[in-house]
């Protein structure tokens, strides 16, 4: 999927230019320049002029610094004293038919003043993520009333605000199918689903109580007479270590609709130590060994399972202790539990396997690191 850069490179080599500056110091320190300038145009902020003389600073089309350029950046102001080659109106008459990206708040009420904040802060953290690759204006905010107008700091302007339904927004856009990210869905979202023209991520900071919004959203839709592709994001098959913000969630929507990741892989790069550790907090206990020493059982782990999960969790070492010392677990080298199978007897005890070593054989049995 082409992103605004694309298009916006695309238009500069259609009208020769194979460079562009800034008349001022903005963009120098952009990651993606081309990009951001892109968006103060559409957004009607500004545009391409063609100037007499060379900026002092340039960038080529794919970025790299280079000496100068008799195109520049610069405010819709300078439009009486230098040559327009690209306005605001042309650059949004080339863009494509992006899809929307829909939060539906319709459960704000039920929350806190608390979660209220965090809940504005993810939508503009997700107003950040979609003005990277798009304009920003894909992301629509349903059921947004006056109290999330007043909270919400971030640029309200360039935004889809609509005050009613998800349902009525939809409708009003001529959108007949959506996509539900809904982690209590059967199906998991690939490649074949990125066709829809709405993504609907659910409107939800769960801090107090359990708030199951997404599977209401679809039930909703569809008695409204819309298509429901409901489906979830997974890491190897489990929505556990699967990043529940909003605004990540929509990362790796993004990440893998736009810059064709795998969904592995665009949620180990959204995932957050916090969310690797839910995991790991499930998948440690199947690796435990019994050990039943004098009566006493010690669960054992091999130390080296932290190269094998920290390859797709993102997890430090200080988090794979910290889940070891929440279990009650014991980590030690593969070649110590090696050994220590071979002098313990295995034992079935209330229906599950131990391995039992006689008293004076224990010593080599040791505590986590």
């Amino acid at each position: 999927m082409m992103t605004l850069a694309d298009v916006f490179r695309g238009v500069l080599r259609e009208k020769g230019v194979e460079s562009v500056g800034t008349l001022s110091k903005r963009f120098r320190n952009s990651k993606n320049r081309l990009q951001d300038m892109a968006v103060e145009i559409v957004h009607g902020k500004g545009a391409i002029f063609r100037i007499p003389e060379k900026t002092a600073v340039a960038w080529d089309l794919s970025g790299k610094r280079v000496e100068g350029s008799y195109y520049a950046y610069a405010p819709l102001c300078m439009m009486d004293k230098f040559e327009p080659v690209l306005t605001p109106e042309e650059l949004r008459s080339r863009l494509p038919s992006w899809p929307y990206f829909i939060i539906d708040l319709q459960l704000w009420d039920g929350h806190t003043q608390k979660e209220k904040g965090k809940l504005c802060f993810q939508v503009n953290q997700s107003y950040g993520l979609l003005k990277d690759y798009f304009t920003g204006s894909e992301l629509a905010v349903t059921w947004a009333g006056e109290e999330f107008r007043k909270t919400f700091n971030g640029p309200l302007d360039r935004l889809t605000v609509y005050e009613g339904p998800t349902a009525e927004f939809l409708r009003e856009k001529k959108i007949e199918e959506v996509v539900l990210l809904d982690p209590w869905a059967e199906e998991v979202l690939s490649e074949k689903d990125f066709d829809v023209r709405a993504f609907i991520i659910g409107g939800i900071v769960d801090m107090g109580g359990e708030k199951k919004l997404t599977p209401k959203i679809g039930e909703e839709l569809e008695s409204a007479g819309i298509r429901v592709r409901r489906r979830k994001i997974v890491l190897r098959g489990d929505v556990i270590g699967v990043p529940d913000r909003i605004n990540r969630i929509l990362g790796i929507l993004l990440k893998m609709m736009v810059e064709g990741k795998g969904m592995e892989e665009a949620v180990y790069e959204m995932q957050e130590p916090l969310h690797a550790r839910w995991r790991l907090r499930k998948e440690l206990p199947k690796k435990a060994i019994r050990y039943r020493v004098d009566g006493k059982t010690y669960r054992v782990v091999e130390k080296e399972l932290f190269d094998y999960y920290s390859s797709w969790l993102k997890i430090r070492w200080e988090d794979f202790v910290k889940v070891l010392r929440e279990l009650d677990l014991i980590a030690l080298e593969r070649k110590r539990v090696h050994h220590l199978n071979k002098i313990s007897n295995a034992r079935i005890i209330n229906g599950k396997l131990y391995r039992v070593l006689l008293l004076k054989k224990a010593a080599m049995l040791c505590y986590n690191c």
